[in-house]
This record gives C-alpha cells, sequence and structure tokens, in this order.
C-alpha cells in the first residue's frame, strides 16, 4: 500500500512533558485510520503536527514524499473537521462550504457546482440557505464535513468531531461518516478515546498510551487477539485472570488462577509453570441455570446487578470475591436470571486470549 503520510521518529515536548517521543507511523492512502487512546496520549498533538498547526522538535513529517516540517499548513492540503466543528455563524450553508474554494480563487461556476455536490453528498442539498444556528447538531456536523471535503483534501483529518452529540446521532454520524469515505476514498484519520466509534468506522486502529503506539491494526484483530492488558481493557469489557499454568495436555493449557482453574488455547510459548494472563469478553460467557457437565471451565456465580438494554443485558456476577461480567441477548419469552440469583458461567477454551504480562 502506498504510505501518504509517515511520522519518522517524532518528538515533541510542551514545557517538561514530553507528548511524543521517536514516535513512527505510517498511514496509507485511501485507509480510514484511528487513533484511539486515553487522554494526554498524543492523539490530537499527531493530528496537529500532520496538520502544520505545531512543529516536531525532532523527527521528520513526511507528506506525499515531501518532508514538510517547515511547509505552512495552507500549503499542505488537508483538511481538518474540529470537535467544536468551527462553522462561521454569519455565513449560510452553502456560503460555509464555498469558503476554502473562495479562497483558492477558484471560478465561480465551479465552486457553485462543488457546493452543491458536496451538500447533496452530506444530504443537506435543500438546507444551502440556512445559517448554522438554524440546523441541529447532527446537520452542523455533516455541514462541517462538506466544508472540509469541498477543497478535495489529500487527508481528512477529525478531530473528536462526535464527542458534542447526544447517543442517537453520534451513532448516526459514525454510519454517515463510513459511508462518505467508502464513496470519496479519501484518506481519513480520526481521533478519538471512544472504541465503540474507532471498531465501527476504521480500516485501521492505533491504540496510544504514553505518546507511543502498543498496538496497530483492523478492528476485529484488535477486538478478538488484543495481546497486550491495557489494549485489551482499552478495546472493550474483558474479564482477566492471572496466574500460573499447571498443566499442558495437547493444545489446552490450564492455569490456576486463585480460586479458579481456567483452560485456554495454548500457545507454542507457554509451558508448565510459566505465568500467564488470559481474558474473556462478556459475550463470550455461557450464563445457564444448570451445572454443566463436562465443561473445563465452568464457574458459579451469584448475579449481583444487571442493566437492561433492549437487545441484551449486561450481567455483573461475584465468583468466589471476584467480579465477573457477562452479556446475552435477550431471549422472547425466556426469563432471564435475577440479581440474588445464582448460575453456572461457562466459556471455551479457544475464546480465551492470551494477554501479554505487563
Amino acid at each position: 500500500m502506498d504510505t501518504i503520510l509517515r511520522f519518522a521518529n517524532v518528538s515533541k515536548t510542551f514545557g517538561n512533558q514530553r507528548v511524543l517521543e521517536s514516535f513512527n507511523l505510517d498511514v496509507y492512502a485511501g485507509e480510514f485510520l484511528t487513533l484511539l487512546g486515553p487522554s494526554g496520549c498524543g492523539k490530537t498533538t499527531c493530528l496537529n503536527l500532520a496538520a502544520g498547526f505545531l512543529k516536531p522538535d525532532s523527527g521528520s513529517i513526511v507528506l506525499r514524499g515531501e518532508v514538510v516540517n517547515d511547509l505552512p499548513p495552507r500549503r499542505r492540503n488537508l483538511s481538518m473537521v474540529f470537535q467544536t466543528w468551527a462553522l462561521f455563524p454569519h455565513m449560510t450553508s452553502f456560503e460555509n462550504v464555498a469558503f476554502g474554494l473562495t479562497m483558492r480563487k477558484r471560478p465561480k461556476a465551479t465552486i457553485r457546482s462543488k457546493v452543491m455536490e458536496m451538500l447533496e453528498l452530506v444530504r443537506l442539498g435543500g438546507s444551502s440557505e440556512k445559517y448554522p444556528s438554524q440546523l441541529s447538531g447532527g446537520m452542523r456536523q455533516r455541514l462541517a464535513l462538506a466544508r472540509a471535503l469541498a477543497v478535495d483534501p489529500s487527508i481528512l483529518l477529525l478531530d473528536e468531531p462526535l464527542s458534542a452529540l447526544d447517543a442517537a446521532l453520534r451513532k448516526e454520524m459514525q454510519v454517515e461518516i463510513k459511508r462518505i469515505h467508502e464513496k470519496l476514498k479519501v484518506t481519513t484519520i480520526f481521533v478519538t478515546h471512544n472504541q465503540e466509534e474507532a471498531l465501527t468506522m476504521s480500516s485501521r486502529i492505533a491504540v496510544l498510551r504514553g505518546g507511543e503506539i502498543l498496538r496497530i491494526d483492523t478492528p476485529r484483530e484488535l477486538y478478538t487477539t488484543p495481546r497486550s492488558r491495557f489494549v485489551c481493557s482499552f478495546m472493550g469489557e474483558a474479564n482477566i485472570f492471572e496466574g500460573r499454568v499447571e498443566s499442558i495436555e495437547g493444545r489446552i493449557a490450564t492455569m490456576k488462577a486463585g480460586p479458579f482453574l481456567v483452560s485456554f488455547t495454548a500457545q507454542n510459548d507457554i509451558s508448565v509453570g510459566a505465568e500467564a494472563c488470559i481474558a474473556v469478553r462478556p459475550e463470550r460467557v455461557i450464563i445457564s441455570r444448570t451445572c454443566s457437565s463436562g465443561s473445563c471451565n465452568s464457574i458459579p456465580a451469584v448475579v449481583r446487578d444487571l442493566v437492561y438494554s433492549g437487545s441484551t443485558i449486561q450481567y455483573w456476577l461475584e465468583a468466589q470475591g471476584k467480579e465477573l461480567l457477562a452479556s446475552e441477548y435477550q431471549k422472547s419469552g425466556i426469563p432471564h436470571p435475577e440479581p440474588g440469583e445464582t448460575v453456572n458461567l461457562d466459556f471455551r477454551p479457544e475464546d480465551l486470549m492470551l494477554l501479554d504480562l505487563e
């Protein structure tokens, strides 16, 4: 794949705080790359370095094969959508989208054609004469996106643009942005701390912590094989067990984790006596009211609480002092376990994920 943007050994410090150090990242042409991580991990700093709003202390920002450390933002042909949208309140929707093209002195006919094309793309074709104050939050977000795309940027930069929206609008915009990306194939870098957004929208996700990339991969790979405890926890909820391997029979290793014996698919570098850390996602835990026979991972537990969220039920359970999570689809006509009830938890060895010791 062609690399359109590269961070090569980039470092950036603010005062006494080192935000990035020897940071390396390749962004491929046409992909939707998400920078995911907690506050302060360097996500937005990466975006601002790419846009030219910041200069690296050391290292190189390479855009389309050219080092652009000193190139001003206006000459990079990148567009950015900010968290607050930054629309011009005194301009109509049409004028907002036309702004970048007008500044580039495009012919009026070209501007009008492009603006209407972008407004239609984001489903605002009938709102061209409305001002931002006359639009809903979702419409304003789509307007900001149309303005950014109108100048045909090499890369679209999105800095947590959905954080100000309510839950329903956020989901709607996730689908909308993904649809637009699939149609235009514009290289996109998206910054968020929301793992659901990252999983829904991305071609690849880079998980950041403390200014470094812990892992970069497809959403499916990061969720199903996270490798590290931090990535596992940040990509979604998980039940984590730590202990020592007691036996290996064929491809199944059994670990003593406190009061539990837990079996999982053995890796080549696992040996008897080794310390191990494994995890299972809540949706992979099977809840039953009867004790299963023959299951190598079967734990009795008490339901402490549950949350009903339409199609699914999330359970908080206690098993010999350890809190566990489980979730299942609501089954029509079948009563679910209630708080205080004792149930049995089962999970298959192949559903357990082996994590690096940290």
